[in-house]
């Protein structure tokens, strides 16, 4: 038995991997944001309101870390709730749930050409998007399915 090649292993200088790193990490604080924002809108669009008790259900967490969260996002200027009534986004509110939308949708289409079904595809854009670049979501935008011959 002749034994395997030791196969070379790609690794980044440590700043470069340090920064890749650092990307995921503000990725990840931004994504709850994310989420938030454009379940808001989505609610807003389909039911004329978002509430609190909705968010929690759809979201899967308890009521009072929806509330912290709806909290957080009042502070950062997304979003304008009153005691006991619907949550409304602000102007801020809406730019961030259109752009999130709109990188949904590229990532859902460039995966449902690769040939994802669509519950696959959905579930998988919903992650993917919160951690893509600019430039590969451009790409992903342009990307045609070659014709099969």
């Amino acid at each position: 038995m002749v034994p395997k090649a030791k196969s070379e292993q790609f690794l980044a200088d440590p700043d470069t991997q340090a920064s890749w790193f650092e990307r995921v990490r503000e990725a990840h604080k931004t994504e709850t944001t994310e989420d938030y924002v454009e379940l808001i809108a989505d609610l807003i669009e389909v039911q004329q309101e978002a509430r609190l008790s909705d968010l929690a259900t759809r979201l899967g967490v308890s009521y009072p870390t929806a509330s912290k969260v709806v909290a957080r996002l009042q502070e950062e200027g997304y979003i304008e709730t009153q005691p006991y009534r619907a949550i409304f986004l602000t102007s801020s509110g809406k730019k961030l749930a259109k752009k999130c939308k709109e990188r949904h949708q590229i990532v859902l289409e460039f995966l449902i050409r690769l040939g994802v079904d669509e519950a696959t595809a959905e579930f998988d854009a919903e992650g993917i998007e919160h951690h893509i670049s600019e430039q590969t979501l451009e790409i992903m935008k342009q990307f045609k399915v070659p014709n099969k011959s």
